[in-house]
C-alpha cells in the first residue's frame, strides 16, 4: 500500500495505520519498505558503532533483538527481516522511529528528536531528553487547537522548514490521565506497553512550515517554570545534542553537513532553554508559558 509522510510517497509491504494513505494519483514511490532478508553480522566494509548497529556512507544496519534486522540504504529503501514471532506493532515502532530517522538523515535533512506543532504560519519545536514531557506538552497543545506537524522524528529541510510527519502523538497512560484523555479504543504502540497512539485532530498539518521557536525542555528542583533565551553560539549545542540518534552519523559522510545545518537553523529560530519543576509538573501552565513566549516573540 502507498502512504504519504514527510513529503514522500512511501510504498510499504508492512501495513502502516499511523500514516495517511497516499492520493490515488500520487507519483511513483520515493521510498520502498519491504520484507526481505537482511544478512546478520553487520555491513561489509562498514563501521560498527554499537553492539547491533553498523553504518557506511550509504547505509545503516540495525538489529533489534527479538524484533527484526533493518537495512536502510540510499535514503530510499528500508528492508525488514523480522525475528520469529515478532508482532507487526513492534516492527512499526522501530521502523517509524530509528529506521525512518536514518532514512531522513540519508536524504540530507537535519532530524531533531522532539515534537513540532503549528503556530500561525510557522511552527514551534520542543526537544529534550526522554521524560522531559515533550509528548505530554504536544498533546496539551493539540487540546488547544494547534496542529501537529511531526512527533518524535522531526526532519528540517535546507530552508529551515519542518516536514509534516505522522499524524499522531505517542502518550503514556499516566500522561493521558493527567490530560483527561481516555485511552480506551486507542491503539497501543506495542502490546506490552501502556503507551498509546493519540491521533492528531484533522490528521495534522499537511505543509512544511518554517521553524521559528525551539524550546529545550529540562526539569529542575525549583517550583516554577523558567525560560532563558539562548544567544549566539549557545544556540548551536542544544540542536546538536537533540539530533535524532546522533550516533547514526558516525561512520557516514554527513557530519560536516550536519554541523552546518545545526548552525543554519540556530540562526533562523529563537532557541529557549526551559526548566520545569521536577515535582508537581503543571502541563497546562507550561503550555501557556510557551504560547505566551511565542506571542511575545512573533515571526521576524
Amino acid at each position: 500500500m502507498n502512504y504519504r509522510c514527510y513529503g514522500l510517497t512511501i510504498a510499504s509491504e508492512l501495513t502502516l495505520p499511523e500514516l495517511a494513505p497516499a492520493d490515488a494519483a500520487a507519483a511513483a514511490a520515493d521510498v520502498t519498505i519491504r520484507r526481505a532478508a537482511v544478512a546478520p553480522g553487520g555491513l561489509p566494509g562498514g563501521r560498527q558503532i554499537g553492539p547491533f548497529l553498523w553504518t557506511t556512507d550509504e547505509a545503516l544496519w540495525l538489529q533489534v533483538p527479538g524484533v527484526a534486522r533493518f537495512l536502510v540504504q540510499d535514503g530510499c529503501e528500508i528492508r525488514i527481516d523480522a525475528a520469529d514471532g515478532a508482532d507487526d506493532d513492534s516492527l512499526r515502532v522501530f521502523l517509524l522511529g530509528s529506521a525512518f530517522g536514518a532514512l531522513l538523515t540519508q536524504r540530507g535533512h537535519l532530524v531533531l528528536h522532539g515534537n513540532a506543532l503549528r503556530v500561525g504560519d510557522a511552527c514551534m519545536v520542543c526537544v529534550g531528553p526522554s521524560g522531559a514531557g515533550k509528548s505530554t506538552l504536544a498533546a496539551a497543545l493539540l487540546q488547544r487547537g494547534h496542529e501537529l506537524v511531526a512527533d518524535d522524528v522531526v526532519p528540517v529541510d535546507d530552508e529551515g522548514r519542518a516536514l509534516p510527519g505522522f499524524p499522531r502523538v505517542k502518550l503514556w497512560q499516566d500522561a493521558a490521565e493527567r490530560l483527561g484523555i481516555a485511552t480506551e479504543g486507542l491503539r497501543r504502540v506495542r502490546p506490552p506497553l501502556a503507551k498509546f497512539s493519540l491521533p492528531a485532530p484533522g490528521r495534522g498539518a499537511r505543509l512544511a512550515l518554517p521553524v521559528r521557536w525551539i524550546y529545550i525542555l529540562n526539569s529542575h528542583p525549583a517550583e516554577e517554570v523558567t525560560l532563558r533565551a539562548l544567544q549566539g553560539h549557545d544556540r548551536f549545542r542544544p540542536l546538536l545534542n537533540n539530533t535524532y540518534r546522533l550516533r547514526f552519523l558516525d561512520g557516514a559522510a554527513l557530519k560536516g553537513r550536519h554541523l552546518q545545518q545545526c548552525g543554519q537553523l540556530a540562526s533562523l529560530a529563537r532557541v529557549v532553554l526551559v526548566h520545569r519543576p521536577q515535582l508537581g509538573f503543571d502541563i497546562d501552565g507550561l503550555a501557556e508559558r510557551l504560547l505566551a513566549d511565542v506571542q511575545a516573540h512573533p515571526l521576524a
